[in-house]
């Protein structure tokens, strides 16, 4: 009894290994994909290369110390509540 109880847990783990694949990856049949990306002259994005970051280091200063110590919520707005005065028939 303790076995199967055992057993129950640990067969969730083999549930990829259950399911039926006609191919020997998850990721066959991307061929045409790949033979594109194999051609391709230059693979990699220019702008990669860049290396100047547009900013100075005062805001990026800034919003590091407004992440560590956020600022103070705004108070709530005030809440008018309509109090008339009382009506006589």
């Amino acid at each position: 009894m303790i076995l199967i109880l055992c057993a129950g847990p640990l067969s969730g783990c083999a549930a990829d290994y259950l399911n039926h694949y006609d191919t020997v990856t998850l990721a066959a049949g991307d061929t045409q994909k790949y033979n594109s990306l194999l051609q391709t002259v230059d693979p990699f994005n220019p702008n990669a290369k860049n290396t100047h970051i547009e900013g100075d280091g005062t805001r990026g200063a800034l919003v590091a110390r407004n992440y560590k110590f956020p600022p103070p919520p705004p108070p709530p707005p005030a809440i008018t509540v309509n109090v008339g005065t009382p009506t006589t028939n």
